[in-house]
C-alpha cells in the first residue's frame, strides 16, 4: 500500500492521467519541449532509458543476422509517390523541403517519414541474383511525421526509432522474418521493460500503408488505454515491383523479392512510464533503470558524517572489487565530490556519474548538501528500484535500511551481505514488476458479447475488450466513430469461437482485441 511521501507536486493518476504523465516527464527531467512545435529535447536521464532499450534491441537484431546501415534523411518526392497506397497513407504527415541554397528545388524532398521507398530504389542495384538474398538491413535514425497533436515521447513530430528492411527470395522466408522482428520486440518489451504484450495481426484498416499485412504487439497502460509497442510488416512484392527490383532465381526466372519492415521507437520510453509509474513518479524495471541503487548517507554532526562515510567507503570497495567505476549519464564525477574515505561517485542534479559492478549493480552515493527527505523525493521521482539509507545507528549495527521503490517496503539488511544479494534482489524486482503489470492487464481484460455491454464496460472500466467482430471494415469504423475504440489486434492466441459481431450480429469465428489507444 502506497504511503504519503515527499513527492507532492505531481498530479495524481486517478485525477488526470495525462497531467500526471506530463508532470513525471518534465519533473523527472526525462524530456523538455523544443522551440520547434511538436519536437522534443531528450534529457540525459530520458536518453539513458532510450539507450538501454535501444542497445538491448540492437543485440537481438544482430543475433538474428541483420546489419546496421544508414540511409539519407531526405527522400525525393518522385520516389515517395512510386507506391501510391504508401504515399496516400503518409501524405498528411509529410514535411517537405521546397527551398535550399537560396533557390527553389526542382523536386521537393520529403523529410524521411519512413524509408521503404528510398531503400527499394537503391536495393535494385544490389540485388541481381538469389545469391544476394536475403538482404537483412537495420537502421537507427530519426524520422519526421507532422503530427497535429503531440505528447512527449508518445507522439512527436520528430522521433528516434529503429526500422528494419529486408528482402527475401520467397514469401515463406519473408513471413518468417515478420515473426523474427515481432519476437524481438516482444522480448524487449516483456523481458527488458517488464511490459506484458499481446501479439496479433492488425485489421485491414489498421495495416501499414502499402503492406500486405501487419503484425503488432499491444500493451496496456495504467489508465486502461492501449499502446502499440512495435509493428512488423509483410510488404510482399509491392515496393519491389514499384521500384523495379528483380533477381534471377534458381529456376532461371526473373522475380520480384518479398520485402518486410519493422519498427520500434522512443514511444517505448513513454510506455515504460505509463505501464509502471505511480502517483509519486517513475517506477523503473531494474534492467532499464539508469540507476538501480542509490545510497543516501544520513548524519547530523561531523563525527557522524565521518563514521557514515567510512561505512559507505567499505561498501563501495566491495562493489569496486567486483568491477570498475563506469562514467554515467552525463559524465563521471570528479574529486571534488568525494567525502572522507569515499571513492567518489557522488551526484549533483540529475545523474552525472554511474557506479557499476560486476555484480550487475548500477549505483550512486548521494552526498549532496540537501536533506535526506529531499534526496528521497529526488530518487523516488526518478524510479530508482532500491534506496539504501545509512545513518549512525546503522553503522553501529553494521546494517542499512533498504527501501523498495515499487511498494516502499523497508528492510534492515546487513551491509556485509548486501552486495552479494543485490543481483538476486534486482532480478526478483524485475519479475515482480512484470507480474504486477500482468495481473493489472488480466483484471482489465473483459469479454463482452453485446454492443451495449461493450460501450458500458469501455466507459466504466476501460482496458482491453475481447469482442466478436464480423471482419467488415465499415463495421470497425463505425465502432471507432461511436466509442473511440479501435481493433488493436486479432490476437494470435485467441481460439476459434463461434459468435456474433457485437455491432451488427453477423457471424464471427474469433474475438478481436478492442481498446481506446494512444
Amino acid at each position: 500500500m502506497a504511503k504519503s511521501g515527499f513527492v507532492s507536486s505531481i498530479t495524481r493518476q486517478s485525477e488526470d492521467f495525462p497531467g500526471w504523465y506530463n508532470d513525471v516527464v518534465r519533473k523527472a527531467e526525462l524530456a523538455d519541449y523544443s522551440p520547434v512545435r511538436g519536437c522534443m529535447i531528450i534529457r540525459p536521464y530520458g536518453y539513458a532509458l532510450w539507450e538501454s532499450m535501444r542497445d538491448e534491441l540492437d543485440r537481438h537484431i544482430k543475433r538474428t543476422g541483420h546489419s546496421n546501415v544508414y540511409f539519407p534523411l531526405f527522400v525525393p518526392r518522385s520516389l515517395l509517390e512510386k507506391e501510391a497506397e504508401h504515399v496516400e497513407g503518409f501524405n498528411p504527415q509529410v514535411a517537405w523541403v521546397t527551398h535550399a541554397g537560396g533557390e527553389e528545388l526542382n523536386e521537393w524532398l520529403a523529410i524521411r517519414p519512413t524509408s521503404e521507398t528510398l531503400i527499394a530504389e537503391v536495393v535494385k542495384d544490389w540485388v541481381q541474383s538469389y545469391r544476394d538474398l536475403p538482404l537483412l538491413m537495420n537502421l537507427w535514425n530519426n524520422v519526421v511525421r507532422w503530427e497535429l497533436r503531440t505528447r512527449l515521447f508518445l507522439r512527436t513530430a520528430e522521433f528516434l526509432w529503429q526500422e528494419a528492411h529486408t528482402f527475401h527470395a520467397t514469401e515463406e522466408e519473408a513471413a518468417e522474418e515478420v515473426e523474427i522482428g515481432l519476437e524481438a520486440y516482444r522480448a524487449v518489451a516483456e523481458d527488458w521493460l517488464a511490459i506484458p504484450v499481446v501479439k496479433g495481426r492488425k485489421s485491414e484498416n489498421e495495416t501499414f500503408p502499402g503492406a500486405v499485412y501487419t503484425h503488432a504487439i499491444e500493451a496496456l497502460m495504467r489508465d486502461g488505454k492501449a499502446l502499440q509497442a512495435g509493428t512488423s510488416h509483410m510488404l510482399g512484392t509491392n515496393f519491389a515491383r514499384a521500384a523495379g527490383i528483380e533477381f534471377l532465381d534458381r529456376d532461371n526466372q526473373r522475380k520480384n523479392p518479398y520485402g518486410t519492415s519493422w519498427g520500434f521507437s522512443t514511444r517505448m520510453v513513454g510506455a515504460t512510464i505509463m505501464a509502471h509509474g505511480d502517483d509519486f513518479g517513475l517506477v523503473l524495471p531494474p534492467n532499464v533503470a539508469p540507476l538501480q541503487l542509490v545510497i543516501v548517507p544520513i548524519f547530523r554532526t561531523e563525527e557522524e558524517r565521518v563514521a557514515v562515510a567510512g561505512s559507505i567507503d567499505r561498501l563501495e570497495r566491495e562493489l569496486m572489487d567486483r568491477g570498475a567505476f563506469v562514467p554515467g549519464v552525463a559524465g563521471a564525477s570528479d574529486g571534488s565530490s568525494r567525502r572522507p574515505g569515499g571513492l567518489g561517485g557522488s551526484t549533483g542534479d540529475g545523474v552525472p556519474g554511474l557506479g557499476a559492478s560486476a555484480a550487475g549493480v548500477r549505483y550512486r552515493v548521494d552526498w549532496r548538501e540537501e536533506s535526506p527527505g529531499f534526496k528521497f523525493n529526488h530518487w523516488e521521482l526518478r524510479g530508482v528500484p532500491f534506496r539504501l539509507e545509512i545513518g549512525p545507528r546503522d553503522v553501529a549495527a553494521g546494517q542499512g535500511v533498504l527501501v523498495k521503490r515499487v511498494d516502499r517496503s523497508k528492510e534492515q539488511v546487513p551491509l556485509d551481505a548486501l552486495v552479494s544479494q543485490l543481483p538476486d534482489r534486482l532480478q526478483a524486482y524485475q519479475r515482480d514488476l512484470f507480474q504486477r503489470a500482468l495481473d493489472f492487464r488480466a483484471a482489465k481484460t473483459h469479454h463482452v458479447d453485446s454492443y451495449d455491454e461493450f460501450k458500458r464496460v469501455l466507459d466504466a472500466q476501460g482496458g482491453f475488450l475481447m469482442a466478436h467482430w464480423c471482419g467488415d471494415g465499415d463495421c470497425e469504423k463505425r465502432i471507432n466513430a461511436e466509442t473511440g475504440a479501435t481493433i488493436r489486434v486479432i490476437p494470435f492466441d485467441s481460439t476459434q469461437e463461434s459468435g456474433r459481431c457485437v455491432l451488427d450480429g453477423a457471424r464471427s469465428t474469433r474475438r478481436a482485441l478492442f481498446a481506446r489507444a494512444y
